[in-house]
Order: structure tokens, then sequence, then C-alpha cells
């Protein structure tokens, strides 16, 4: 659906709500697919979502919860018992995605909800469950076709009829010896336009490697990324064949991490609920705050060593803000780029000193430039050529200082374990402050004291 049509379709929805017409808002549920239904929970707050949670099919309602925010589905699935929860699970096909609603419960609920499985199903859970979320196995899904290379493509063929359907994005059949190793992956467009007497071994690819189960998630986006995958084998410790990944899984792991990156910058999680109630996002929302007052408090500390030059000189006490604040952007542009170089796997030790230079040519280049044009404007504004030059110069400093931090921060954040995307903001606008208030009115003490 386009952009209106959603929100058309939102406000018929309120209207319903609004008369609490069940039957309506049935009707319109029927008319949308599980995407949309999700889309529109996501977007309503938490006391007209529980008027829409039991109209939705009992069939449609685990895909639901996979597609909604995190924090809306487990906000659902605390309200249900573990039979209700197990019936939800019975009703998704692939393993995967009933790890996924399990793996949202908290340890009690999810032990009662896999002994209410029947034997089978928990026995293919459990073998996605032994691994983390954030890895190929926690991703991956066991239901895949695999063929021996001895046979011809026509056995391959009568096997396939026998089986009567393939499993979702199947776009190649894997190649096992007897002992479950694998050995490689036979295309269908090969099995099909290759003669029926030709053996699997003589046309299989050889060249597709498996991804280990314990590959972490984002790697394995990056790898079906650089190689324009739409499935890819998934291998224990022992190169046996355990399961497979498929190009939807990465397409979540593609949004949750842009989410992250996204939302970290403001210091919120990507799970983050836009109606959850307010003392909750007033209490998440509220530490950044505390911690933001910190560095501002030690801003102002600085600045009160140069009290006495601020009294002298009062157009800098009307100048102050720019220093800092043109170092921070361009503090936040290099630590953009740092962030997402590191996350993309572009960023390392081989090529870091690289971004360094760089960065910090980049930031000089623009700091002369746009330190020339301010120091043009303060002269003109206050017939001083003493707080032209002494703008101008604090100028450059500070953003060669912000370029230099926001190529630094997430380094170093990273290798003491603190996600980045989300202290980094904090940490460089702490940096750009104080180097751009000492740059500027040590300086101006100096020049103009």
């Amino acid at each position: 659906m386009v952009e209106d049509d959603i929100e058309q379709l939102r406000q018929e929805l309120a209207v319903a709500l609004e008369a609490d017409d069940s039957s309506e808002i049935s009707k319109i549920l029927s008319t949308v697919s599980v995407a949309e239904t999700a889309m529109l929970l996501d977007s309503l707050p938490a006391q007209q979502r529980d008027s829409i949670w039991p109209l939705i099919a009992p069939d449609d309602l685990g895909a639901v919860l996979l597609e909604t925010q995190d924090e809306i589905s487990d906000a659902r699935l605390k309200l249900l018992d573990a039979e209700e929860i197990s019936a939800i699970v019975e009703t998704l096909a692939d393993v995967d995605d009933q790890a996924d609603i399990i793996l949202a419960l908290p340890t009690d609920k999810l032990v009662e909800t896999l002994h209410a499985l029947d034997a089978h199903k928990r026995e293919k859970l459990e073998s996605v469950l032994s691994y983390s979320e954030d890895t190929a196995g926690g991703l991956m899904n066991i239901d895949q076709v695999t063929i021996r290379a001895d046979v011809s493509l026509d056995v391959v063929l009568r096997y396939l009829r026998i089986r009567g359907e393939l499993p979702d994005h199947t776009d190649q059949l894997f190649v096992t010896d007897r002992h479950d190793h694998y050995l490689g992956a036979l295309y269908l467009r090969d099995l099909l336009t290759n003669d029926p007497e030709v053996e699997v071994r003589t046309i299989m690819r050889t060249d597709i490697d498996a991804m280990n189960a314990h590959m972490s998630d984002t790697e394995v986006a990056r790898e079906f990324e650089h190689f324009d995958l739409i499935s890819a084998p998934i291998v224990d410790e022992k190169h046996k064949l355990i399961g497979r990944i498929t190009i939807d899984d990465v397409v979540d792991v593609i949004r949750d991490e842009g989410d992250h990156s996204i939302m970290g910058m403001a210091g919120l999680s990507e799970e983050e609920d836009m109606f959850s109630p307010v003392l909750i996002t007033s209490r998440r929302r509220g530490i950044w705050l505390g911690i933001n007052l910190l560095t501002a408090f030690l801003a102002a500390y600085v600045i009160g060593f140069f009290e006495s030059i601020l009294d002298q000189v009062v157009a800098l006490a009307i100048l102050i803000t720019i220093v800092p604040s043109m170092g921070g952007i361009a503090g936040s542009q290099t630590l953009t780029i740092a962030i997402r170089g590191l996350a993309l796997g572009q960023l390392g030790s081989s090529n870091y000193r690289s971004l360094i230079k760089k960065e910090i040519l980049v930031s000089l280049l623009n700091g002369l430039l746009w330190a020339l044009v301010v120091a043009s404007f303060s002269i003109a504004w206050f017939g001083n050529y003493g707080i032209g030059l002494v703008i101008a110069f604090a100028l450059v400093v500070n953003l060669v200082a912000g370029a230099l931090a926001g190529a630094v921060i997430p380094v170093v954040l990273r290798h003491i374990g603190v996600d980045p995307a989300i202290a980094g903001g904090v940490v460089l606008t702490t940096v750009t402050d104080v180097i751009g208030i000492i740059a500027f009115l040590g300086l101006a003490t100096l020049v103009l004291g």
C-alpha cells in the first residue's frame, strides 16, 4: 500500500475503534495483509491494540507477532499462557520463525511452551535454540533439500516430484555425503537446463562456501550482500549441514541494524514503541538526558575559567556557541562514517589511519573555508580584527579535533565493549564542546586579555 492508502485505512480503523464496532474492525483486518496488520498495530496506542489483537485470525496471529515491533509483540506474549503460545507456534511453518516467538518469552514460560509442543517439533526447535539468536545458527531454518553427488539429474527430478513441494526461497539444493557433510550446491536452473542423465557431481557448484553456525548475523548479512545470495547453507564445527538461511531472514537483520543505528544516535533502542507508556519512555530517555546534562555542566565549568575575559569582551559571549556547534557537526559526520564502516566491516586496522588522515584533511579544508567566512562576519559585526582572528583559529582547531574524535571514539568504544551507535554522540559532544570552548576563550584570553 502507498502512504495515502495506509493513512486512509488507519482513519477507518480509528472510526471503528471509536464506535467499538468489532465486526467493522474484523472486516477491515480481513482486507489487509499480515504486514499491513502489523503496521497498523505499530501505529496505534496500546489501548486500541488491545481491541484488535483478539480479532486477528488465529492462523495469522503468529505471523503478525513476527512483523510487529519487538516491544509490542513481547507485551502481547506476556498476556498469553503456554498453551496459547504453543498454538501460535504450531501455525508457523519455519523453525526460525518459531524460535523467534519462543526466544521472546521469559524463561519459565519458554520451558512451559516447549513442553506443550509435540516431541518432534520440540526437537527441531531445540536444534535452533541451542544457538544465540544473533548468529547464523539462530537465524537458520532446518527445512532444506539435500541430495547426493553420485545420482543423476533425472533421479533428483523424480525425487522432487515425489516430495511435491519445496521450502520457500529455494534456489539451490545442497549436496552432502552419506554422513551429511556439505560438499556443494546444485542450482535449480542448472538442474532444469542440463541433460537428465548427467550426474550431480559434474555440474554442482563447489565454490559456494557454507557459513558456520556461530557466524554473527551481521557477517551473514554482509555475505548475502557481497555475493547476491538468496539462500546459504549452514554447517556445524564438523562441517555437517544443519540448516540454511534465506534472504527474508537477512532482510530482517539489515532492517534491525538500520533501526539500531538511527535510534542509537538519539540514545534510543531499536525496539522503542512509538506509543509505549509515558513513565517507561521517560525513564529511558531521562538516562541519556541526565548524561548529556553532566557533559553540559562540564562545558559550563570550563567556561567559568574564562569569566574575566567574558566580562571584558561581550562579543565573546555572543559568539561562543559557534565554535562548539561547528565542531560537533563536523565530528558527527566523521562519527557516522566510522560507525557505518565498522558495521559493514569496511573499517579495520589496515585502513584506519587512512580514514583518520582523510577526515583530518577534509575538516582542515572546511575549517579554513568557514573560518574565513566567520572571521569576516565577526569583524564586520564588531569592528574588531582580534575577535575575527580568535574565532577563525578556534574554528579550525575544533573542526580538526571533531573529525579526529569522530574517527577515534567508535573504535575505542567498541574495544571496551560499549555500543558506538548509542554512546558515541554523547562522548563526541563533550569533546567538541570542551575543546571548542578552550580553543576559543583560551586564545581570546591571550590575544584580547
